[in-house]
Formats: C-alpha cells, sequence, structure tokens
C-alpha cells in the first residue's frame, strides 16, 4: 500500500521501522529520527551500537527522505506545513509508545542532523520530563533571533548536545543557543564540541549516549 499523503500533513502514513526490544516488553523506548536525505533504517542502524536490553527502538521516515525543504536558520514559516507535520508525527509516536505502557519519563528522543533540530524542538515546544533528548548535530529550529517563546518545563530531562566546532551546517553559536535556551527550560544539558570533526556521529557521542540509556534503566 502506497503512503497516503496530504497537503496538509505530508509525513502523514510513511513507515516507522523497529528494533530491539518488543513495545509491549520494554522498559523503555527510544524514538530516532533520521537526517535530511538519509532514512529511517539508516538512523535505526546505531541501535546495533546502543544495543541496550530493555529498550525499543522507533523510527518514523519523513516523506521524501527530508522532514522539512529549507535550512532550520529560515523563518519557520517557509518550513511549513512539513516542519508542523514533522513535529505531529512525533507527538503521535509518542502517544503510541505511552499507550504500549512507557511513558515520556522512560522515552528518549534521538536525532541526528535535521533529526537532531527536529527533536530538541519538539522538546522544547512540548517541555515535560523525557527519559532524555539527543542533539547530534542539531539545534533549535528558526533564525537566531527567533522568539524562544516556550512554555512549561523540561524538568530536569537529560540533554546532550554533541557538534563539530566547524559543521557547515550547524554553525556551534546555535548549538550554544540551543543549549542556553534548553537549559533555562530546566534541563540538565551537557554539551560537547569536537574540534574539526566532520557532520558525524563519533564514538564518545555513541559512549555518552550509552551511559545515558543504562541511567535510564537502573
Amino acid at each position: 500500500m502506497q503512503p497516503e499523503f496530504s497537503r496538509a500533513h505530508p509525513h502523514q502514513g510513511q513507515s516507522v521501522f523497529a528494533t530491539g526490544a518488543r513495545l509491549e516488553e520494554a522498559r523503555a523506548a527510544m524514538i530516532l529520527l533520521h537526517g535530511r536525505g538519509a532514512s529511517a533504517q539508516d538512523i535505526l542502524s546505531l541501535a546495533n551500537e546502543l544495543e541496550q536490553p530493555g529498550f525499543a527502538f522507533l523510527a518514523p521516515q519523513a516523506a521524501g527522505n527530508t522532514w522539512y525543504p529549507n535550512r532550520f536558520t529560515v523563518p519557520t514559516e517557509q518550513n511549513e506545513p512539513w516542519l508542523s507535520s514533522a513535529l505531529t508525527v512525533i507527538g503521535e509516536l509518542m502517544s503510541y509508545v505511552l499507550s504500549s505502557g512507557i511513558p515520556p519519563e522512560r522515552t528518549t528522543l534521538l536525532g541526528f542532523s535535521q533529526g537532531a533540530c527536529l527533536a530538541l524542538e519538539f522538546a522544547a515546544r512540548n517541555a515535560r520530563r523525557y527519559g532524555g533528548v539527543i542533539g547530534l548535530s542539531g539545534a533549535l529550529i528558526g533564525p537566531e533571533d527567533a522568539p524562544r517563546n516556550y512554555t512549561s518545563s523540561l524538568d530536569g530531562t537529560p540533554v546532550f548536545l554533541g557538534c563539530s566546532d566547524i559543521d557547515f551546517h550547524i554553525p556551534r553559536q546555535r548549538v550554544d543557543q540551543a543549549a542556553e535556551t534548553l537549559r533555562a527550560l530546566g534541563a540538565d544539558i551537557t554539551e560537547r564540541i569536537y574540534p574539526n570533526m566532520d557532520h558525524t556521529v563519533n564514538q564518545d557521542e555513541i559512549d555518552f549516549v550509552s551511559q545515558m540509556m543504562n541511567n535510564l534503566l537502573k
């Protein structure tokens, strides 16, 4: 069956891929969001390196392999309706995980690049206690001077931000700004900037995320 597309919700009907523990039997869950031009299967391959007994891993697929068409730095209206549709996908998936018995406090959001921007923006707009939020080479969406009138609190949610200091796609100052904004929302921030790293994920990031996951299961 072909996915259903709509102008208002372009990501509606796309597949969600899963690995790890069965959601009904899992103790915790991780939602993984792929980058521009990549796929759910690509980001789900991280589960092999992050494997933790008791974790269910779920990765939604973006229509056309892209969550939104323009750079994350443009005015948000230039990325609509794709941005709102992408945020809706995450919200629906969070609700599905909750209906399976895993609360947000044991659900972690992880994204890389465009997926990292999406994960951070979702957490900021829907602030509450999560199991963790991980932005690998990402920042909050919108221009640098955009109002950040987020409400509620992340209530001590552990947030990890990792990025290169020379990343062409994600300026370092935007990672710093995301850290400051999320800290003001009550997040427990760890920010690591890696010298001369490519636009990629490194072993230090994988090790730190693995420890976050391990802490969640204690």
